[in-house]
């Protein structure tokens, strides 16, 4: 009778198993660690990679393997599942990309979940009208200035219910302000002009609500807007509001320069100054034939004018004109501004 025992085949199987396994996770670390490498190519240069509205995680995957961005498909669907895990609450963003071929799978998929999209700035100075920044957006490629106007005429008071009613356009509550933007928005002037007005209930808004003023929100910024033509130095925009007031409530005309120029849609210069003609051209913006405030701004007031106008310096003073220098001559009377008038002239006459 044969005693000896059959040796169990259990080691080598579990041996083999392990082996197996090993080999297994090996590869699968190496097809891993291949698949989230950046994309072997001599292409070095960015480019441009845009994420539409309502693209799932997978489609974004997709898109960037099929443009050569990524190695795989499926690695990225792997990293999608891990990095919602660890961050519940995010996502990837709408927009376009600056994305390198050079960058690994997981930087490129945490550039899209952070929504760091390519940006550009623009700037919008105090004191343009609509029109000016119309053609200023067609100067950098933007738009057309008339598609911008066209857009500056619809008053969007489903988002911003405290716009004042049956205005004809926004001139005044385009803030002026520096803009950084995705660069995919800057085809649409609507877009642009929505940045501009939360700037304005962000910055410029509070600063009405809190003051105690009897002025409308159309005609503080109106007023503030006339201030903001005529300032050019700091320190003279309160006391250029302060004139501005007085005569408001002394029942006088405005009789500002700024506000016929825009009318009629013309720029005087200290060469080419308004006509007497021009000045008795009628307009519902001359201030020189109407009595108080236009029916509109006439420009995008800065902050600094906005408050000027809510708290002008008092003063008697009721003229002012122009040195060209950027400062003016103050006077209290009609006789004392016309007598400074002609020495201004004659001074700026001598020297040319």
């Amino acid at each position: 009778m044969n005693t000896k025992k059959k040796k169990s085949k259990l080691p080598l199987l579990f041996g083999t198993f392990v082996i197996a396994t090993g080999i297994a996770a090996g590869m699968g670390w190496l097809w891993w660690k291949d698949a989230i490498s950046p994309v072997a190519t001599e292409a070095t240069e960015p480019s441009q990679f845009t994420v539409e509205s309502g693209m799932s995680g997978q489609q974004i995957g997709n898109k960037l393997a099929q443009e050569g961005l990524i190695q795989s498909a499926k690695a990225w669907k792997l990293w999608t599942k891990w990095q919602a895990k660890q961050d519940a609450t995010g996502g990837f963003k709408a927009g376009t990309y600056i994305l390198s071929p050079q960058d690994s799978l997981p930087e490129i998929a945490q550039q899209i979940w952070r929504g760091e999209i390519m940006q550009t700035t623009f700037t919008i100075p105090e004191g343009w009208s609509i029109k000016e920044m119309g053609e200023y957006f067609e100067s950098i490629g933007y738009f057309s200035a008339e598609k911008f106007i066209s857009a500056a005429r619809k008053i969007p008071y489903d988002k911003y219910p405290w716009l004042p009613q049956d205005i004809p356009h926004l001139e005044g509550f385009l803030y002026p302000d520096t803009y950084k933007i995705s660069s995919d928005r800057t085809s649409d002037p609507q877009a642009i002009i929505e940045a501009m007005l939360d700037s304005f209930a962000k910055i410029a808004l509070p600063v009405y609500q809190e003051a105690n003023t009897d002025y409308t929100l159309l005609e503080w910024t109106a007023l503030a807007s006339i201030v903001e033509k005529e300032s050019v130095v700091q320190k003279e925009r309160p006391l250029i509001a302060g004139v501005f007031t007085a005569r408001l409530q002394k029942g006088m005309r405005l009789e500002s320069d700024p506000t016929v120029e825009y009318g009629l849609g013309i720029k005087q210069t200290a060469d080419k100054p308004l006509t007497y003609a021009q000045v008795g051209m009628p307009s519902p913006y001359n201030t020189y034939r109407n009595f108080g405030l236009p029916p509109t701004a006439i420009a995008a007031p800065g902050l600094a004018s906005l408050k000027a106008t809510l708290y002008p310096q008092s003063t008697e003073y009721l003229f002012f004109v122009a040195r060209y220098d950027g400062t003016h001559v103050f006077s209290k009377t009609l006789r004392e501004h016309e007598a400074a008038t002609r020495q201004i002239r004659r001074e700026r006459n001598s020297r040319r």
